[in-house]
């Protein structure tokens, strides 16, 4: 089962391979792994995607929340989330091609980022679900090159712990 973690980390160097060598440590995989800069200039999120059962999850989190630089660590598992992927993807476009390839585009609420003679650069973002069946209907025409993001994650609005930020422990785990 895949799980959601996001982990709040202080933005300062060396966190990313601190919270990575506990993972190799561990012998835990990551599925994805995505860093941003928060609201907060001393905040990074790490949105890291998990696969395993609910034992390897709560080892994950019960590590991370051991990690100095880690400020607060949340699953997101049997809560509602938004959950999106970005994709860049760049495939074979002969002009004869090019308005069934627009179509699909279209179809999938993709966007051309860039075109040359013989090819055209899509964006596409959605859930994991959207990106892999997007890549499956670019096959045919000849797959160039995929960049990937990896999931980005956020509890749904309704659904926030509002006492959190109020916490006198800002190493909470949830």
């Amino acid at each position: 089962m895949k799980h959601i973690i996001s982990a709040l980390v202080e933005n300062k160097p060396g966190v990313l391979a601190h919270v990575a060598g506990m993972f190799a440590a561990r012998d835990f995989n990551i599925d994805s792994l995505v860093v941003g800069r928060t609201e907060d200039p001393q905040l990074s999120r790490m949105t890291i995607v998990v696969v395993g059962d609910d034992r390897v999850v709560e080892q994950v989190r019960k590590q991370l929340a051991k990690v100095v630089p880690v400020v607060k660590v949340q699953d997101f598992v049997g809560q509602p989330v938004v959950a999106r992927d970005l994709m860049l993807i760049a495939i074979s476009a002969p002009p004869e091609k090019r308005p069934e390839i627009l179509s699909l585009i279209e179809m999938f609420k993709g966007k051309v980022v860039d075109i040359g003679q013989k090819f055209v650069m899509i964006e596409v973002s959605g859930p994991e679900e959207k990106i892999e069946a997007f890549i499956d209907v670019c096959r045919p025409y000849g797959i160039k090159s995929v960049a990937r993001t990896g999931t980005i994650a956020m509890p749904r609005q309704g659904t926030m712990n509002v006492s959190a930020g109020k916490n006198s422990n800002p190493r909470q785990e949830q």
